[in-house]
């Protein structure tokens, strides 16, 4: 299994390379000729591989044209990263931040890189035995997070667990509205079944809110030991099993239909990866918690993974950006939506 590697810079998406060289220069105090790749996956917030005085370094700054600002705040991912990675070692450590506009075009912050393997739907199949520690390990990682003491974390301050699972639904079902492009009424039914369906909380924790495979990073040489977990930038106090729901959310199966399968979200059709049933068991086991409504959380997984590809794929329409693999995200949507609306019919995972 190879390494994640980057690639070149995608076009439009450069950065001023003589600024970054010239600042990166005096605030870690480097010299040299900076080198600048682009990890070529992910549909939010970009991130870039640096290469400076024989280190290697990684930028993260906002997608161009992102109107998100709550989103994309690098100022409170780094916040998050430097309080985690004391308490919990598979945060990467941040090195520094930058708030200056003048530098890059927006605010960035640049943390040491983690090597290892990334899984994705491109991947090249592991063998059912090792996906299914793979898949034991990331279970385990995301019930590790959950109990991390966040007050010792500095991080108590980080969101208001009251009344979550509320927020977030009318929070997402705004989004939904503010970046639709397109009628499409099994996104207003579903909305609706999740207000009125709400859970009681199961008690606050930190929550990542994006866990998936393709935001773990492996040990190559153990691949069921995760060495870092990326991507913060959704990550707040808030109920845990809406966590484990985001996570069900991109957690297709091989009997699924067609056009989830199509989506390409994450390798969780591999054999041996556990079925989102079995995701659940797994999950209360490593964590002790009880999941009562696995069928919510799942649905509102689903809304939630549709909300965030409309909003990206609203500003491929408008044309914010021109990365063709945002072309065609509509369907995606469709597919989510279709996907949580049977879902509810069904009344099972």
């Amino acid at each position: 299994m190879e390494l994640d590697a980057p690639g070149n810079v995608r076009e439009g998406e450069t950065l001023d390379e003589k600024r970054l060289e010239v600042y990166l220069e005096e605030q870690l105090e480097l010299t040299g000729r900076l080198t600048i790749q682009q990890f070529p996956s992910g549909f939010s917030n970009l991130t870039y591989l640096l290469e400076l005085d024989g280190r290697e370094l990684v930028l993260r700054r906002p997608p161009f044209g992102a109107k998100v600002k709550s989103g994309h705040d690098m100022s409170r991912e780094f916040k998050v990263l430097r309080g985690l990675a004391p308490v919990y070692p598979k945060a990467p450590k941040p090195l520094l931040f930058c708030g200056d506009e003048d530098v890059i075009g927006s605010p960035f912050y640049v943390m040491n890189r983690v090597r290892g393997v990334i899984l994705r739907g491109s991947s090249k199949p592991l063998a059912p035995t090792q996906t299914r520690r793979v898949a034991e390990a990331l279970v385990a990682a995301l019930a590790e997070l959950h109990a991390v003491d966040y007050q010792a974390a500095g991080l108590a301050e980080l969101g208001k667990p009251a009344g979550y699972a509320a927020r977030q639904v009318s929070g997402w079902t705004r989004r939904f509205e503010h970046a639709q492009t397109h009628d499409l009424p099994l996104m207003d039914e579903v909305a609706a079944w999740l207000a009125k369906e709400l859970p009681p909380a199961s008690g606050p924790s930190l929550i990542h809110n994006d866990f998936k495979y393709d935001n773990v990073v492996l040990n190559p040489d153990n691949l069921a030991d995760i060495t870092a977990v990326l991507d913060w930038e959704m990550c707040t106090l808030g109920d845990p099993l809406l966590d484990l729901g985001t996570s069900l959310g991109y957690w297709v199966q091989a009997d699924d239909p067609e056009p989830m399968r199509a989506l390409g979200l994450s390798p969780t059709f591999w054999p041996g990866n556990p079925s989102r049933a079995e995701l659940v068991n797994m999950y209360q086991e490593s964590s002790g918690r009880d999941v009562a409504r696995p069928v919510w959380y799942y649905v509102y997984g689903l809304f939630k993974v549709a909300v965030i590809v409309q909003q990206i794929y609203a500003r491929y329409r408008a044309g914010s950006t021109k990365d063709i693999r945002f072309s065609k995200l509509d369907r995606a949507v469709k597919a989510c939506a279709n996907m949580a609306a049977g879902t509810i019919e069904k009344g099972k995972l």
